[in-house]
């Protein structure tokens, strides 16, 4: 059974509306990609030439700037600038989750670094 079904009657609640004429397999499907090579493709790893420090220093930068486009918006509604308070509002969740993410990557990231200590050599 697709799972399109049985969420479909609280679809138009958000705004979506299912097209009826696509298939949920059709339109799952990746084009020009067959399912077995993405299968096929999930073992490849392919190095970036980041090292990881400088993956993590990026990602910080990131969360950084979504804190300061938030603050942005948030000075800009303030002053009364030509911000919505719905882009204010949304600016400042888009922070926070993207500043939970980011502590809880490191929480894993020590827990891990903990867990190699304790093992015996």
């Amino acid at each position: 059974m697709s799972p399109l079904p049985a969420i479909s009657h609280t679809l138009p609640a958000h705004g979506i509306q299912p097209r009826p004429d696509v298939a949920f397999q059709e339109a799952m499907r990746v084009p020009g990609v067959e399912g077995t090579q993405i299968l096929g493709r999930a073992n490849e790893v392919t190095p970036t030439g980041d090292s990881f420090g400088n993956l993590l220093g990026r990602l910080v930068e990131e969360v950084n700037a979504k804190q300061n486009v938030a603050a942005d918006a948030v000075h800009a509604l303030q002053s009364g600038g030509n911000v919505s308070l719905h882009q204010a509002v949304i600016a400042m969740e888009e922070a926070s989750l993207s500043f939970q993410l980011m502590v809880e990557v490191r929480n894993k990231l020590l827990e891990s670094y903990q867990e190699l200590m304790r093992m015996q050599v």
